[in-house]
C-alpha cells in the first residue's frame, strides 16, 4: 500500500471541489494544491485504515504560510497503534457533581498498570438534546489499552441543560478530574477533552473560554479548581453558533438545535451567540491548547466548511496548534461507531493520527 499524505499548512479550508481533487492527489502521495492543516483523505470514497504517514509541516510567517515535505520512512516512523496494550479497568458511575439535584455521572476507564497517564474528558454529542456517556463505550476502552485514560461523562440535557448549564456540567467534570485525579490514579496535570458535534462545541468552549464560566455554582467543592486543558480532539463540532442557527435554518427549519441549546434567537440576542461560540475565543492571548479537528466531506448536520473550516483559519490565525483530518463520504453521527474489528470503519481510519496527536500533545 503506497502511503498517504497528511498535508499540514496555514491556509484555510478548501471547496468541497478542491478537497475531492485533493483526495485523489494525496492517496497517489503528491501534494493538495490548497494544503490544509491536517489534510488525511482516502480515495474513492473507500474508507482504509492507514498506518504509513508523509507529513508535510508548516513554518508560518506574517503573511503566508511555507511549505516544507517531509517523508517519514516505514522503518523510522513511529506506530502508534503497536503501542503497548494496557489491561482496561473501568469504574463506572462515578459521580462528580450534583446541580440543581441532578447527580452527574461518568465512567472512567483506566490503562492498567502505567502509572499516572494523562487523561481525557471524553463529551458526547446530541445536538445538546439526547446523548449518553455509552457513546464512548468504544474510544474509551482503546484509548486506555495504548495508555490514555478516559473519563467518558454526562451532562444535563434539553431545557435542564440549556446554556449556559451543560456548560458548567462539562467544566464541573474537569474540575472534577483536576482536583480528584491523584486519587484515581491518573496526571492531573494533563488532562485533554475529547467530544463529537455538541460534545465538540463543549469541549472547544470550555478549552478556550472556561474562565468566562464562574457566574454559576459556586457552591461546587472543586469550583475554585483551574479547568484548563492541553489539548482537545473534535469530531464534527459546532464552533460557531451563528453560522450553524443559518445552517439549521436553511436545511432543517423544523429542528433549531442552537436555538433550543440558547434558547434564542440571533435576532433576539446576537451576544449570547457571540458568547457561545469557541470561535468568538481564538485570540492569540488564549493559545494554550492544541487542536485536533475531525470531520468529514458529506455532513448533512454541521457544515464543516463554516465550522470546522472557519475554525480552523481562526485557530492558525492566533498560531494556535491545530491539525485538521477531513474524510471523504464521511457524514455525521459515527464517533460513538465500534470500530477496532473493522478496519473501514471512519474512527479506525482516523484513529493512528489521533493517538500521534495525542503523543505529541502530552
Amino acid at each position: 500500500m503506497s502511503p498517504f499524505v497528511v498535508a499540514v499548512a496555514e491556509a484555510s479550508h478548501s471547496e468541497r471541489e478542491r478537497q475531492l481533487a485533493d483526495a485523489r492527489l494525496c492517496s497517489e502521495g503528491g501534494l493538495p494544491d490548497k494544503s490544509e492543516n491536517c489534510y488525511r483523505l482516502s480515495p474513492s470514497g473507500v474508507r482504509r485504515n492507514m498506518t504509513k504517514i508523509t507529513k508535510m509541516r508548516t513554518i508560518p510567517n506574517a503573511m503566508a504560510a511555507l511549505a516544507v515535505l517531509m517523508t517519514i520512512s516505514e522503518a523510522s516512523a513511529a506506530d502508534p497503534m503497536s503501542a503497548k496494550d494496557y489491561e482496561v479497568v473501568t469504574q463506572s458511575a462515578i459521580v462528580f457533581a450534583e446541580h440543581d439535584g441532578t447527580k452527574l455521572l461518568g465512567d472512567l476507564y483506566l490503562p492498567k498498570g502505567r502509572a499516572k497517564p494523562p487523561v481525557l474528558v471524553a463529551i458526547h454529542g446530541g445536538g445538546w438534546q439526547l446523548g449518553d456517556r455509552i457513546f464512548y463505550q468504544y474510544w474509551g476502552p482503546f484509548l486506555a489499552r495504548r495508555g490514555y485514560a478516559v473519563f467518558a461523562i454526562d451532562y444535563r440535557l434539553g431545557k435542564p441543560g440549556a446554556y449556559p448549564a451543560a456548560v458548567y456540567d462539562c467544566k464541573a467534570a474537569i474540575q472534577f478530574v483536576r482536583a480528584k485525579g491523584a486519587d484515581y490514579g491518573v496526571d492531573p496535570e494533563r488532562i485533554g477533552l475529547i467530544g463529537d458535534s455538541a460534545g465538540a462545541h463543549l469541549s472547544s468552549l470550555l478549552a478556550l473560554a472556561g474562565d468566562q464560566f464562574t457566574a454559576a455554582y459556586s457552591g461546587d467543592p472543586h469550583a475554585a479548581t483551574p479547568a484548563d486543558v492541553k489539548a482537545v480532539v473534535g469530531f464534527y463540532g459546532v464552533y460557531d453558533m451563528l453560522a450553524q442557527w443559518n445552517h439549521d435554518l436553511a436545511v432543517r427549519p423544523r429542528d433549531m438545535i442552537v436555538e433550543k441549546f440558547l434558547g434564542t434567537a440571533p435576532t433576539q440576542n446576537r451576544r449570547t451567540y457571540f458568547e457561545a461560540s469557541p470561535l468568538s475565543y481564538a485570540t492569540a492571548d488564549r493559545n494554550k491548547v492544541r487542536f485536533l479537528l475531525i470531520h468529514g466531506t458529506d455532513d448533512d448536520i454541521v457544515d464543516s466548511t463554516t465550522q470546522s473550516g472557519a475554525f480552523l483559519t481562526a485557530l492558525m490565525q492566533a498560531q494556535f496548534f491545530v491539525r485538521r483530518i477531513v474524510i471523504l463520504g464521511a457524514g455525521h453521527f459515527w464517533a460513538n461507531e465500534p470500530f477496532e474489528s473493522d478496519p473501514s470503519n471512519y474512527n479506525a481510519t482516523v484513529a493512528p493520527q489521533l493517538l500521534r496527536f495525542l503523543d505529541g500533545s502530552f
